[in-house]
């Protein structure tokens, strides 16, 4: 690809960011595993975006009121880059670069201080560009590696004028995407499929001046897609409160720089343990919000159980999981962070939680607390580089008057497409899903609105198949009408999943011995 420097007014296309960021990014294959490429490309990125902003927004200030004027307005910005630490300061340099980026990092990330309001640390750059030990680790990346990337990213301006943040926020999902799909199954985590959130997004409908958290906000791509929902229909999305706990620095850190370059500023994420530290509290209790949507890490064997069983924040209050398998541990915890008034969650899990005999006492008491609006099973494979099948849960703290006493299971397997070996929900899928939400009734085989008593009479297991038998998406269709490489591709797809299926399984059987 022919790389061209741009003067500040010309735009970028999408597909032309794109290729350029992972271009970059594959600089670094043979010289880091994969799974690392996000440690270094995303703090370019980000250090880049921001210098090229400042230049920006100074030259127009410079035009305006001429350079006392500008120097003054300049120190007003939402973002500052101090003396010396400019993008093209670290490009002049020529030996020890990562000592000298890592300089510039920690002098932007004290120039910025977050804002203390309404009870939180709201902004603020400090800790945003990661670790840093590994740009000073020459072994690891030298010099030549290091000046190769900011040679990459100086060919291109990355002012807003010439990247508007819709665009750059959507390339930096991509570039997430990216990342997650070339590392493998160390991914999950940090990356969920997000066709499912915009999914999880029309059916808990944010609303403007709402507030919204993550507990588990990995790269920060639920809150974002939760903000592109208001974008899409042209409602205020400024004034809501976004708010995400997240457990890894390095994870934590790419979430900022994510709301940051979606052109998001109202944003508070922490980098702590969600269940032994809750991040957000108010007074002797959780900190409540309108909105929660969460992907916990599946069934975590290490966490303080018993501490979560004396909690102080009251988060065991259906009883405590057992140590085997945290997923109830933040199933409660999101629900004791839902609005009393109008508090919605959508929980993407996977299925072992619907019916495993070790967690049947606190499904109980959930079922009871008459929680549960919904339960969704989505197709295969939308757990990001894993067969093992997902469900969304939905939870309302104030059911509807017509949904009090019931739940809704839609079994949605069949609406899921496959191509090149990725599977996403069209829109069309994310339409008769939220169709059959919103419809709140039977539909044939797909949908069945189900009464606790007969939840009850079926040992409170929550399986979707138990009620909502779903359809085939192969059912109307002879396999004689799919070429044969479709057809091998299929067989070498299904063995997969099986293996994966009965490794699950297993491990479900396991737990439940114990």
């Amino acid at each position: 690809m022919e790389y061209k420097y741009r003067t500040p007014d010309q735009p970028i296309s999408l597909d032309e960011l794109k290729s350029f960021l992972w271009g970059a990014a594959t600089r670094l294959r043979g010289q880091i595993d994969a799974s690392g490429y996000k440690e270094y490309i995303f703090p370019l990125l980000f250090f880049k975006r921001i210098s090229d902003v400042y230049d920006e927004q100074f030259s127009g200030f410079l035009a305006e009121g001429g350079a006392e004027y500008a120097g003054m307005q300049a120190e007003e910005l939402a973002i500052r880059i101090p003396d010396g630490a400019h993008w093209n300061d670290v490009r002049e340099v020529t030996e020890n670069v990562g000592q000298r980026l890592v300089e510039a990092f920690i002098a932007i990330e004290q120039a910025n201080p977050g804002e203390e309001a309404d009870g939180r640390i709201i902004g603020g750059l400090d800790g945003i560009f990661g670790p840093k030990d590994g740009w000073t680790n020459k072994a690891k990346m030298p010099d030549h590696i290091i000046t190769s990337l900011i040679e990459d990213f100086s060919r291109y301006n990355l002012s807003l004028a010439a990247c508007p943040a819709d665009e750059m926020g959507q390339a930096y999902e991509y570039l997430v995407g990216k990342f997650a799909d070339d590392a493998g199954n160390t991914a999950q985590e940090f990356y969920t499929n997000r066709t499912v959130v915009d999914l999880m997004a029309e059916i808990l409908q944010p609303k403007s001046g709402e507030s919204i958290y993550d507990p588990t906000c990995g790269s920060g791509g639920m809150l974002v897609k939760c903000l592109d929902f208001l974008r899409k229909k042209g409602e205020p999305w400024q004034g809501v409160k976004v708010f995400g706990q997240e457990i890894n620095a390095l994870t934590s850190a790419i979430a900022r720089m994510n709301l940051y370059l979606n052109g998001v500023e109202d944003f508070s994420i922490v980098r702590e343990d969600t269940l032994a530290h809750p991040a957000f509290i108010d007074g002797s209790k959780l900190r409540k919000f309108d909105v929660v949507l969460a992907n916990p890490p599946y069934s975590i064997k290490t966490w303080n159980r018993e501490a979560f069983m004396n909690d102080k924040w009251g988060r065991n209050f259906l009883g405590t999981p057992p140590q085997k398998c945290a997923d109830y541990a933040f199933f409660q915890h999101i629900l004791c962070s839902m609005n009393n008034t109008n508090g919605r969650c959508a929980i993407l899990f996977p299925h072992g939680i619907l019916g495993r005999n070790i967690e049947q006492e606190v499904r109980a008491n959930l079922i009871d607390a008459d929680l549960i609006d919904a339960i969704i099973g989505i197709g295969d494979n939308l757990f990001f580089n894993s067969a093992m099948p997902a469900c969304i849960v939905i939870c309302q703290t104030n059911k509807d008057r017509h949904k009090k006493g019931k739940i809704l299971f839609i079994n949605a397997k069949h609406l899921v497409t496959r191509k090149n070996s990725e599977s996403y929900l069209e829109e069309s899928h994310i339409s008769e899903i939220v169709k059959l939400y919103n419809d709140y009734a039977d539909s044939e085989t797909v949908a069945k609105v189900v009464s606790m008593t007969q939840i009850q009479q079926n040992d409170n297991k929550l399986n979707i198949n138990l009620y909502a038998k779903g359809i085939s998406e192969d059912s109307n269709v002879s396999w004689h009408e799919y070429p044969i490489e479709t057809l091998i591709s299929r067989v070498y797809e299904q063995s997969r999943i099986l293996h994966e299926s009965i490794k699950v399984l297993s491990e479900s059987i396991n737990l439940s011995s114990k």
